[in-house]
């Protein structure tokens, strides 16, 4: 005997109080579900700003290696932990 699978209707998307409440409504929820219930948007995103100007710095071998094992353990690339401290010391030097 053949079993049938019965298909419950799908849950209209609410309309959500805050991010929270969208969340625990996306954990329960699968979005392919949904695709056809969404417009379709342009997005266009500027990933890095920038820079004005560029210095080279050079450094020993060991020092370079020891800010890449800080900077991945920080989950940044070496030239923005680099900047991001010397931002740090500008600013405390004031």
């Amino acid at each position: 005997m053949i079993q049938k699978r019965q298909i419950k209707p799908k849950e209209p998307i609410p309309e959500f109080k805050n991010t929270q409440e969208e969340a625990e409504f996306w954990d329960t929820h699968d979005v392919g579900e949904y695709l056809n219930d969404f417009n379709r948007v342009d997005v266009e995103l500027q990933l890095e700003k920038p820079k004005e100007e560029n210095i080279v710095v050079r450094v020993q071998k060991p020092i370079k290696e020891r800010l890449e094992r800080i900077a991945r353990r920080k989950g940044l690339n070496i030239s923005s932990l680099t900047r991001m401290w010397i931002m740090e010391k500008l600013h405390s030097s004031q």
